[in-house]
Formats: structure tokens, sequence, C-alpha cells
């Protein structure tokens, strides 16, 4: 938590105001267009409260608290009884109009809220789960926590709500808390509440990693759109899927918690530490810097069903030029480096060293700071997106790519081709 406020530090004092309220966030996101849950109401006073009329209302909604945290407060309707002056909570809970008048009522004295001195109520539509995500759940809406630094999303996990959190995906309640691989959008590992570690999905055989989350790189793109137009350095955006809209964004914290390091088996400021001072161009930029960094071995693994493919040391690849057109290339096996590179001869010639493809620049030993971009390849049958370091010293050789450990993970290395 110590190491967490020097990253916190580095955000305004106008940021922080958003993650303060509800609804200055709320007012935010919709003047910049970014997807979020339209606002029915808010309420202010006990006045306005006698003058609401809940018929009017389109169900379903959520009633919460502007300046609540860790899901206090929270009121999730589902359906209203037709004809009848009832609602449905998502337990199934049966309300009438003064219960849920009591219920604001108790968020207008306070009763819900962390911080402030405005306790003010707001109803805004609810967002239905996506079916792939609905069927993990109980009840209630899993979201994705992102985590933003530097225009760049870090670490991510996915919160299922749980019987024992009552719905809410909080893990202080109960809910589980999944690792999601940044590049692919594939859970890898998972804690309940506070840290329990789990493998599977209470009470099913589902095992908790492999499940692909739907409109990956687009909740990337608006968690980082989000926390730009807020001007935060560092904060986690929660965010639900819809089926059909894609992401929508919840809430934003500049205080995330740190439970997220243990649902990815992965402390948080190596990389914060990685991406600090990056030259970020925007949303989509900061994603595809944060796909090339944060790629995760084991969501490679979940997907490789093949068994191990063996490659020789000098191998053929293929590379895709700006077009999308595909160039048989020689390659080199390098074992003593970590990330591939490319020759600025061939980099230049495919049409991918431009200000739109540059992902960062590097310090290499020899070389000096050289530019990094992304690189389209196939070897052995194997299609990949992978960051490549541009080489004036590769221009000199016959091989025009060097393949390092990072992408020849998975193959077994065999003897040179013939």
């Amino acid at each position: 938590m110590n190491a967490r406020y020097f990253f916190t530090k580095l955000n305004s004092s106008k940021s922080r105001k958003f993650g303060f309220s509800k609804l200055k966030t709320k007012i935010l996101l919709q003047e910049n267009k970014i997807a979020t849950a339209k606002l029915y109401h808010v309420l202010e006073s006990m006045e306005q409260l006698e003058q609401l009329q809940w018929e009017t209302i389109p169900t379903p909604f959520v009633i919460k608290p502007v300046s609540g945290s860790a899901g206090k407060g929270i009121l999730v309707i589902l359906e209203k009884k037709e004809n009848k002056s009832i609602w449905l909570t998502n337990g199934k809970e049966r309300l009438n109009s003064n219960d849920l008048e009591l219920h604001i009522r108790n968020i207008l004295d306070g009763e819900f809220s962390t911080w402030g001195s405005q306790f003010h109520a707001l109803i805004e539509e609810m967002i239905p789960p996506h079916p792939k995500l609905a069927k993990l759940s109980y009840q209630g809406t899993p979201d994705v926590r992102v985590i933003v630094f530097n225009s760049v999303p870090v670490m991510a996990m996915l919160r299922i709500p749980t019987k024992e959190s009552n719905g809410k995906a909080n893990l202080d309640k109960g809910a589980l808390g999944i690792g999601v691989d940044i590049a692919t959008g594939i859970t890898t590992y998972g804690i309940k509440g506070k840290g329990e570690s789990i493998t599977h999905f209470p009470k099913g055989k589902k095992k908790i990693n492999g499940v692909s989350i739907p409109f990956w790189s687009e909740t990337l793109e608006l968690a980082v759109a989000a926390a730009n137009v807020a001007e935060y350095q560092f904060m986690g955006a929660d965010l639900f899927i819809h089926e059909t809209k894609g992401p929508m964004v919840v809430e934003l914290n500049g205080f995330p918690g740190l439970s997220i390091q243990l649902a990815n088996k992965e402390g948080l400021k190596k990389r914060l530490e990685r991406v600090e001072g990056l030259e970020v161009h925007n949303a989509k930029h900061g994603v595809k810097i944060a796909q090339a960094l944060f790629a995760e071995e084991f969501a490679d693994k979940i997907k490789a069903e093949e068994g191990l493919k063996i490659i020789s040391i000098d191998p053929q690849i293929l590379v895709y030029d700006d077009h999308g057109k595909s160039h048989k290339t020689p390659a080199l096996v390098s074992t003593s480096r970590y990330r591939s590179a490319i020759s600025q001869t061939l980099a230049e010639k495919l049409g991918l060293v431009d200000l739109e493809d540059l992902l960062w620049r590097q310090q290499e030993e020899i070389e000096g700071k050289v530019p990094v971009i992304e690189v389209k390849i196939r070897l052995k049958g194997k299609q990949m997106k992978t960051a490549m370091i541009v080489s004036k010293r590769l221009n000199r050789s016959k091989h025009d790519v060097e393949l390092g450990r990072k992408d020849t993970e998975g193959f077994l290395i065999g003897e040179k081709e013939n």
C-alpha cells in the first residue's frame, strides 16, 4: 500500500474528485461520449424523493450512493410486476415503493457513504451481463477491473459475483477475482475473497483458466480512454461487458485495491515501472504497448492444444507488411536475446517503421536507443503479433530477423535447415 501511494500521488487534484464521486464521473463520461449506463435521476433531497414517480423508471435499474465504495448501498432492481407497484431485486426480493424510498432515505442520510458530506443518490440503467459471463456468475453482473498507468493497461482481472458475496462483484465480500492475460483476454489464475487460491468455479467442474473475455481489446481501449479524459496517471477502471454494446464504464477508482496481484500471480510494481516514462500517443497505442509487454506464457499454453513443434535454428518465416501481405524471410533463433529483432532495412521496406507503428524506444547495449515496433509473423504455422527491436546491425547479416526467447516459447529447437 505504501508503494501504491507513490503512484496515486501522481494523480492531479482534479482527477481525484472523479474517484470520490460517481456523479462527477458519470457526467464526465457522458460529455466525452465514453460508453456508460444511462443516468435516470439524481436525488439530493427528501423533497425530490417525494416527487419521484417510480412507475416511470425503466427496468432494470440500479440505485447507488454517489460517494459509496465496495458495493455498499447498491440496490439492483431487475423487473416490475405488471399492473402492480412491486419490484423484484436481483436476489428475487419483492419490494414496494415504500421500500425503495426507505433505501433512498438511508442513502441521503449518509448511511452508505465512504467519504464527503454530500449524500446524494443515483438511479441509473442496469447493464445486463454478457451471456458468456453471466453463466459464470451468481445473480449479479461480472465486471472487469483494469489498472491503467501512463495510458497503458498494465493488469486486469475479471470479478465474478458469488452466493457468498450476495451477487456483488466485491472480493472483500467473497466474490471471485480471476487474472486475465492482457494480450489475449484469456483468464489465467483465480482467487476467492481476499486471497484463497482457486482452480475451478464454485460447485462445478469448469476451470478458472481458459475463459475468453468478449470485446477484449475494446475493453482495454475504453479503460485507457476513460483514464485520459479524467486525467488519471494511475487508476483502476471497472467495466461491464454488454452483449451488443460491448464494454461500458461503471466507475473509476484512484485507489484501486491490490488483490489484482494475487489473481494474476504477479506484482504490480514491476509492470508499472516498465511503462513509466513511455511516450503514449492514444488509447489504441497504449493497448498495443501493453499487449506487447505483458503477454502471459500461461495463456499461450492454454491455447496450445496440438503439442510442441520443432523449428530449426535458422527457419524461414513469414513477415507481414503494412498492407497484410506476407514475405518469406530468413531468420535465426537467438536464445541470448529475450525480444526478437528485425533489420532496419526490412522493416522500412515493409512499411513498418512510422509513428503509428512505433511502440516505444528501448536502450540496447550495442546499438543505443532503438525503436520497438509491432510485427506480425508466421512461424511453423503459428501466426503471432509481437514487439521487435529495429536493428541496424542486422542490415549486414544474412538473417533479416533474430527470434528471441519470447517468440520461440513453446517450440523445440532442432538442427539447421538443409
